[in-house]
């Protein structure tokens, strides 16, 4: 990971400057993310215990799976909640403490996998020539062959009031790939 070495508390300001400068987030973003770890870090020692940790997502809007302890069960192999999955990048050697560059680790990913959804969307949206929808003959004329085949077998059909016959969804198909804010 890209954290920065430097450990809280540092004189005001001076952590949201190091962490912005290196992560390329804006000021207002930072501000947020403090706010909310600072809120929920009870006792003032820069570190959020894991409970605090799922209560300061919750608050940014995460939507966060409530029986972290629970193993899913999958066909492919078996997984961990999506928070135990979470809580080991954030929290990697189980200390049971979540630190601010931690946390400010992990909420950066978030945000840049958004950035990245959002440029697949705007390049679809391209591609699909400024309609909501994209049709499988406009991905195949335009992606090579593996990937458009990839593309129209995992995107849903798309149901707005504008669709035409076979239209397919590329802003949940987007969104799905890189991730949203619930974890």
């Amino acid at each position: 990971s890209s954290g920065i070495n430097a450990e809280w508390p540092l004189r005001p300001g001076e952590n949201q400057i190091l962490v912005r400068d290196s992560k390329g987030i804006n000021e207002e973003q930072v501000k947020e993310m403090k706010s909310a770890f600072d809120h929920f870090d009870k006792n003032d020692d820069g570190r959020l215990d894991h409970f605090e940790f799922r209560a300061c997502l919750v608050s940014l809007g995460y939507n966060v799976d409530t029986e972290e302890h629970l193993v899913n069960h999958n066909a492919d192999n078996d997984r961990h909640s999506d928070f135990e999955r979470v809580l080991q990048m954030v929290d990697p050697d189980m200390t049971g403490q979540v630190t601010f560059n931690a946390f400010m680790d992990f909420m950066t990913q978030e945000a840049s996998d958004m950035d990245t959804a959002e440029q697949i969307i705007a390049s679809f949206r391209v591609l699909a020539g400024d309609k909501r929808y994209i049709t499988p003959e406009e991905i195949r004329r335009e992606l090579p062959a593996h990937q458009a085949e990839y593309c129209i077998a995992r995107m849903s059909p798309y149901e707005g009031h504008d669709a035409v016959p076979g239209s397919l969804d590329y802003m949940s198909f987007a969104t799905a790939l890189y991730g949203q804010s619930d974890l």
